[in-house]
């Protein structure tokens, strides 16, 4: 069910983000970009009224189905199918072993069970 409300939830949002571009903020709207045919048909006034009615319809239908849609929200407890999937999942994960690092060309590569180098410690003082 709230696979539904979701789909309705974003259909009549894009239809109203749409109607909200169509229209002018000047006034012109649908009237302006269809030039003589809007007024022939429903008039100047009237397709700016249609837009703005579509306007408040598709926003209070959006907001009644993103306020009714948690009502449907199951609180039961009872366990669904995603519930199972993730009580039947495996608990530990692959490990991953790192593959194997290829010496730089031309480094040196130090000789089994030969001592480490270790650097000089600088001394305080600069000496």
């Amino acid at each position: 069910m709230l696979v539904l409300f979701g789909v309705l939830i974003i259909i009549a949002s894009v239809i109203l983000g749409l109607i909200v571009l169509i229209q002018n903020p000047k006034g012109g709207g649908l009237s302006g970009s269809l030039s003589g045919i809007g007024s022939q048909l429903m008039g100047v006034k009237q397709s700016t009224d249609v837009l703005e009615k579509g306007t408040w319809v598709f926003a209070a239908i959006v907001a009644i189905l993103c306020l009714v849609s948690p009502a449907f929200i199951p609180k039961d407890g009872g366990s669904s199918a995603n519930d199972d999937l993730l009580k039947n999942a495996p608990v530990n994960t692959p490990q991953q072993k790192a593959p194997p690092v290829a010496p730089m060309p031309g480094a040196v590569q130090p000789t089994p069970g030969a001592p480490t180098p270790v650097a000089p410690t600088p001394t305080p003082g600069g000496n």
